[in-house]
């Protein structure tokens, strides 16, 4: 082989495409020319060295080979070599005779015998008369960089192979992560589904309650109702059934005109059924199974799931029940003998006065000491809640924009109200017993639980209430508190106690006014610049369970009341 490579001058790898060329499955293709060229690369001259030709052992200068059909020839005479020599056969030179292949005239040739032809093939390798060394070499030449071209053409094929299979693994790893998605979705409208069917079920079971106590019953078709009273209920049944006994106490002789009900939010069972077994009230469930989000880390949960269940409650009062005007209370209320007619009276000034935006029950200084007559009505700049009615079209204003927590704050803002007031008592007509709820006892036991419930009837049909309008009003606030003695300086409290009328104290800002109200023991609390129970800045009570009125008065006071 060695011989046969500096004969061609070209340096092939012929071992390796020879190896590869004995395991070809075709026999008579390249394992043939492989065995063919190593047959005949021992007759191929010898290299010539410096020293000149090579001697032979007698010390005559060595032939050059010649080929071996010449030698043939002149051994034998050309009839004897026809005879051995068979049609279409081909023998090794130099060895005994062997049959090669055997090739058929008009058969499909194959493998590398397809590339020349039959007849070429036999001309250049298979020929006896066609013995070139030279033809032989470019012949092999050739093939060889035909199978190299074939190697590349296959490895290209299998490199596009190879990246339509990662393209196939890409796309079935995308296939399957949106089966994943999907699957959730799936899971997800399942839970969804679920929830829906508890709903439905409960709503069926609701309508029932509803048809088998015959809302209609508890309306008279003769007489126009108030106002609706709702009772804001969620997991508290005690709490529930104390409210309930007070309120009933007092609506049976004018439950025409206050047609009660509960909503209840949640599914709480003790609630439910404790609602429904009062043959005279509706009862109202509110299911909600929406998540809560809330807006800032640490807030309580309870707050936003209140302020959806008073935007729901109030809907359906006012658009599905139609009524004109709504009483609010909560499960942890007493109220007063003369809570009702205290609202029918005052109902009137809600229609008639457009700058009343509510009117509550509620009074925050309303504790025992700092209150006396039960007949004082007043207007506010503050929201009170805590029992408390509105109308229709004040809740047509107020609830597309109603907030998702904080509902009571957020009635407190000036944006909200729009300077409109709100009409509270003197002596509250309900009383907040609820010590352990949302709030958690926040503030109860300073200011909730010393607060005094009116306990005497007074007769509102025969009483005139003209005063609180707007612009009468202000003119008879503005003569009680002209009267009221000026008291000044750090002994604020003493001055007050040591005379016998009615005082004012002036306050620059809201730390003074945090420090007066510490002294005297009333609510410091602001919203929105506003203090508690405020009127054009002006907070007035009742000094130690006497006649005496305490006036704090802001620094623009005075003049908004026209007082010189």
């Amino acid at each position: 082989m060695e011989r046969l490579y500096f004969a061609f001058g070209v340096k092939f790898p012929l071992l390796h495409y020879g190896a590869d060329l004995q395991t070809n499955r075709y026999q008579g293709g390249c394992s043939f020319l492989y065995r063919r060229i190593l047959a005949t690369s021992s007759r191929l001259p010898k290299t010539r060295t410096s020293q000149g030709p090579s001697q032979a052992p007698s010390g005559r200068p060595k032939k050059r080979g010649i080929h071996w059909n010449r030698k043939r020839k002149a051994n034998k005479g050309e009839g004897e070599k026809n005879k051995k020599l068979k049609k279409g056969k081909v023998f090794s030179p130099g060895r005994k005779e062997k049959k090669l292949r055997f090739i058929r005239e008009g058969s499909k040739p194959r493998s590398l015998v397809s590339e020349f032809g039959c007849q070429r093939w036999r001309e250049i390798f298979c020929d006896v008369r066609n013995p070139s060394p030279r033809r032989r070499g470019r012949a092999f030449i050739y093939i060889q960089v035909r199978l190299f071209a074939t190697q590349s053409e296959y490895a290209e094929r299998l490199a596009t192979v190879v990246e339509s299979e990662n393209q196939c693994t890409s796309q079935m790893r995308l296939f399957i992560e949106q089966i994943s998605t999907q699957q959730g979705k799936i899971v997800a409208l399942e839970e969804a589904k679920q929830v829906r069917d508890e709903e439905c079920a409960q709503l069926k079971t609701l309508i029932r309650d509803l048809e088998r106590k015959n809302l209609q019953s508890s309306i008279s078709e003769k007489e126009v109702p108030v106002a609706a009273v709702v009772i804001m209920a969620c997991n508290r049944q005690d709490y529930l059934e104390r409210t309930v006994e007070s309120v009933l106490k007092y609506q049976r002789s004018v439950a025409a005109k206050f047609p009660l009900f509960i909503s209840q939010d949640g599914t709480n069972p003790d609630v439910k059924t404790k609602a429904l077994s009062y043959s005279q009230i509706t009862y109202m469930q509110h299911l909600d199974s929406e998540p809560v989000h809330t807006e800032r880390p640490g807030e309580i949960i309870a707050y936003y799931k209140i302020a959806r269940h008073y935007k729901w409650a109030l809907d359906k009062l006012f658009t599905k029940h139609n009524f004109r005007r709504v009483i609010i209370l909560e499960d942890d209320m007493e109220i007063a003998p003369d809570f009702f007619d205290y609202f029918e009276a005052t109902s009137a000034l809600l229609e008639k006065d457009k700058t009343i935006m509510a009117v509550s029950s509620w009074n925050d200084n309303g504790q025992v000491e700092f209150v006396h007559d039960p007949e004082i009505l007043y207007r506010s700049d503050f929201f009170p809640g805590l029992g408390w009615m509105l109308t229709k079209s004040i809740w047509d204003e107020l609830s597309p924009k109603w907030p998702k927590a904080y509902w009571d704050d957020w009635v407190r803002l000036k944006e909200v109200h729009k300077d409109r007031q709100f009409i509270r008592p003197e002596v509250c007509r309900t009383y907040n017993f609820g010590e352990h709820g949302s709030s958690m006892g926040q503030f109860y036991k300073q200011y909730l639980e010393p607060i005094k419930l009116n306990d005497v009837y007074v007769d509102w049909k025969s009483v005139d209430l003209s005063y609180l309008l707007e612009d009468k009003f202000l003119n008879h606030f503005a003569h009680i508190l002209s009267k009221a003695r000026p008291v000044d300086g750090p002994d604020a409290v003493l001055k007050a106690h040591s005379v016998d009328v009615d005082v004012r104290i002036q306050y620059s800002d809201q730390r003074d006014f945090e420090r007066l109200a510490r002294q005297f023991g009333i609510f410091d609390e602001w919203k929105d610049g506003i203090p508690r129970t405020a009127y054009k800045g002006v907070v007035v009570f009742r000094y130690r369970r006497t006649q005496r009125r305490v006036f704090f008065v802001g620094p623009d006071s005075l003049k908004q009341l026209g007082i010189e």
